[in-house]
């Protein structure tokens, strides 16, 4: 059993971010971390990876990232939860590529990952906390073409199949698919596990292989910003809230509120009686 899974190195979502000339977030903050939601997606696979050993079979799990430097910051915080290696894909070219350009980059990843031993199952977060887009794992899933499960709140291996179970409003599903498959997990599908000292040590010594698009086969013009399909026209930081009122309650707070909300005709009323429905 190899189980592959994709994490992103994003700005810390408690600081302060900023938008650059080209409209496009400020990644060089210095306060990067690994993406939550892949936190869950490592959970995942480290534990199918654990239950494939108890039954006495073989597993490895590998994370994967695109970017910078410090995106491999991301991939070590993957082996001090459990991973077992890691890749990272550094290359000037890359930078400025939209959910297209990251997901030919990470299927070529994946390519040379299966030449050298089958890639059964790929796990992603369900989302990028940065742009949160959510596009990735189906744009990764298509590139391979791979029976995609997405948003999943638990993932069970069995008999060459993989099924995972999704919460819906007013529903649950379960879904099947053949091996290998890509499967995206919500933030209920598990609770990431803390690393401990041992955990953090070990981590040190495993192993994360550093490629180049040229490695990889990539044409840099078909990534980046240059092979991007979309493309960022305008942005500007959201301005103050001006329109802040700030009410003491001094016994009369509940029905000023309620003229606040009739005038801007944000509740309705019953003709007849006048009531708030």
């Amino acid at each position: 059993m190899r189980i592959v899974v994709c994490v992103k190195h994003v700005p810390d979502i408690q600081s302060e971010r900023a938008l650059g000339p080209d409209g496009r977030l400020v990644r060089d903050g210095g306060d990067g971390t690994i993406n939550e939601l892949d936190e869950n997606a490592v959970e995942a696979a480290v534990v199918l990876a654990e239950q494939a050993r108890d039954a006495g079979d073989e597993a490895e799990v590998v994370v994967v990232t695109v970017g910078p430097d410090d995106a491999e910051d991301a991939v070590r915080r993957g082996l001090q939860l459990g991973a077992d290696a890691a890749v990272h894909v550094l290359d000037d070219a890359v930078a400025g590529s939209d959910v297209f350009g990251t997901a030919a980059v990470l299927a070529a990843v994946l390519r040379r990952l299966g030449e050298q031993a089958p890639v059964d199952l790929v796990v992603t977060g369900m989302a990028g906390l940065d742009g949160l887009t959510s596009l990735l794992p189906a744009a990764l899933a298509a590139t391979l073409d791979l029976p995609q499960l997405t948003l999943a709140a638990e993932v069970t291996l069995a008999d060459g199949a993989v099924t995972v179970r999704r919460d819906l409003d007013h529903a649950v599903e379960e879904l099947t698919a053949p091996l290998p498959a890509l499967v995206s997990v919500t933030d209920r599908a598990n609770e990431p596990r803390y690393p401990n000292f041992q955990g953090i040590m070990a981590a040190r010594k495993k192993p994360v292989e550093t490629l180049t698009l040229a490695d990889l086969g990539v044409d840099p013009a078909t990534v980046g910003a240059a092979g991007a399909r979309t493309e960022v026209l305008e942005a500007a930081p959201r301005p103050p809230r001006t329109d802040r009122v700030l009410v003491t309650d001094d016994g009369q707070a509940g029905a000023r509120l309620a003229a606040w909300l009739l005038e801007r005709d944000l509740v309705r009323t019953t003709p007849a009686t006048g009531e708030v429905l």
